[in-house]
């Protein structure tokens, strides 16, 4: 296996050879420059937010660069050349490296028949609940159905929608799509969907950073078939994971929501962890029908009492979660947090959670990417425990665990604890409101706290080392698989 890099490299007097330009040494560097992915958005007032869209993602071409990687055998003539070329300032990042700097590709990298080099695949495991049910639809007014990707099939997703695009007594999908695969299953059945009369309404994210082209396409292609397409206003992304599909049942109107924590994408969904609650529960789905009407009125007053929903009360109710485990601690009573988050950098909320280490509440943290706390810092934050899992799947969900002096509350979302998430986007979390269903995130969390093969420790000196303990040896993700195998066969 060689790399085209290297084929180049090696082939470079014969590239060369025939050049008009004589030459005593010839050689090659690698580099890598970053350019900055924010763009202005035309303001013209004759242009529609999809033109101007369309128009402004052309800045990213000539956009300023803000980190430049050179390979570190490179002459320090030549570094200084291209920075000036590149108008390359002190104030951007600027770092040696080795040959290779970008290993994205490696995602396809080929298994070449050598079973060694890929892990073996998990089985997909049947949902219980599914077992029994051909139509979606009967299986989840039974009960709330917990999909946990990609442990459990995306395809449940897809099939659901299939199967409301073609039931006669489906009236309305509502749907709301932040990135999907470039061949979408989500998309051909919502079209399906409205060529079978169905009321269609999707909102679509133009924003969503690097898939803004790909969802440019998506909202022409449904527009096009007379699908209602909102779009989000200039600035404020909508980033939550919703849908809602009403039935006519016995000649009432009867509405299936799904919230999630991962996106309507078919391929990271294999690749991904994340949760998926399908629920008919009245108090969760009307409040998702809210979401819509906020997403298209946004100056309309709406209040929320289960859902989480950024901008308008994520903020305040977390705050409440917190400042609740700290009475409870300080009283002597059950208290504890557990958070599961991609990142963490808000400071109002990294603050809180200090406060309630000093007040005696057990904290345990599951963050993946970003994290600006501090933890095991004695009188600030010593009780604090952060883990970060990298493994084969990318930890994704967003899960928020309040012990409430025995009586937790669980919720899963779409938001981290960023002030862009909290403020400034529209994130929904929901409550975990059927026992079964919350346990079953419970013991996950706590077979994740448990991983002492693929979890590193993020304390306060920032070394990552992994988790060494004299506990039976745990890789989540494998015990995880085993656990939701378990609970189907039980089932």
């Amino acid at each position: 296996i060689v790399l085209l890099d290297n084929v180049l490299r090696f082939c470079l007097p014969d590239i060369f050879a025939d050049t008009v330009f004589d030459y005593d040494e010839i050689n090659a560097y690698s580099i890598r420059m970053t350019r900055d992915a924010e763009y202005d958005l035309v303001t013209e007032v004759e242009y529609s937010l999809l033109e101007q869209m369309s128009s402004s993602l052309k800045q990213r071409l000539t956009a300023q660069p803000v980190r430049f990687l050179y390979e570190k055998v490179m002459p320090k003539n030549l570094l200084k050349m291209l920075k000036k070329r590149l108008h390359i300032t002190n104030l951007d990042l600027v770092e040696a490296g080795g040959r290779y700097l970008s290993f994205n590709h490696l995602l396809q990298f080929p298994d070449l028949g050598n079973k060694a080099l890929v892990n073996p695949p998990l089985p997909t495991i049947k949902h219980p609940q599914l077992k029994k049910e051909r139509i979606i639809f009967d299986a989840v007014s039974k009960k709330d159905i917990l999909l946990y990707y990609p442990y459990h099939s995306f395809g449940v997703i897809c099939e659901t929608l299939r199967q409301a695009s073609f039931d006669p007594n489906v009236t309305a999908i509502k749907i709301n799509l932040y990135r999907v695969a470039s061949q979408s299953l989500i998309i051909e059945a919502l079209l399906n969907a409205a060529n079978n009369g169905k009321q269609v309404t999707v909102i679509i994210e133009l924003q969503a950073r690097f898939d803004e082209e790909a969802n440019i396409h998506w909202a022409k292609r449904l527009t096009e078939s007379n699908i209602k397409v909102i779009f989000s206003p200039a600035g404020f992304k909508i980033h939550s994971k919703l849908f809602l599909i009403t039935r006519n049942e016995n000649g009432k109107l009867v509405d299936y929501a799904h919230i999630g924590t991962g996106n309507f994408h078919e391929k990271t969904a294999t690749i991904y962890t994340d949760f998926a609650l399908l629920t008919k529960n009245e108090v969760l789905t009307d409040e998702v029908k809210r979401v819509f009407r906020f997403i298209e009125m946004p100056f309309n007053p709406i209040k929320f009492a289960y859902l989480l929903v950024s901008p308008i009360n994520v903020r305040k109710r977390l705050t409440f979660l917190i400042n609740r485990e700290i009475k409870n601690a300080m009283k002597g009573k059950k208290s504890g947090i557990i958070l599961k988050i991609n990142n963490l950098v808000d400071e109002a909320m990294i603050d809180l959670l200090y406060q309630a280490s000093q007040a005696g509440v057990t904290i345990k943290m599951i963050i993946r990417g970003m994290c600006s706390l501090k933890a095991g810092v004695k009188g600030l934050s010593e009780n604090i425990h952060i883990i970060s899992i990298v493994d084969r799947f990318l930890e994704h969900p967003r899960v928020y665990y309040f012990e409430n002096n025995g009586d937790p509350d669980v919720y899963i979302s779409s938001a981290d604890w960023m002030t862009r998430n909290l403020d400034r986007r529209i994130e929904v979390g929901t409550p975990l409101l059927d026992p079964d269903v919350k346990q079953c995130v419970i013991d996950i969390l706590n077979i994740q706290l448990a991983d002492n093969v693929k979890a590193r420790v993020i304390d306060s000196e920032e070394k990552n080392n992994y988790v060494q303990n004299d506990e039976p040896l745990c890789r989540s993700q494998l015990a995880i698989h085993e656990y939701l195998s378990a609970r189907a066969n039980e089932k």
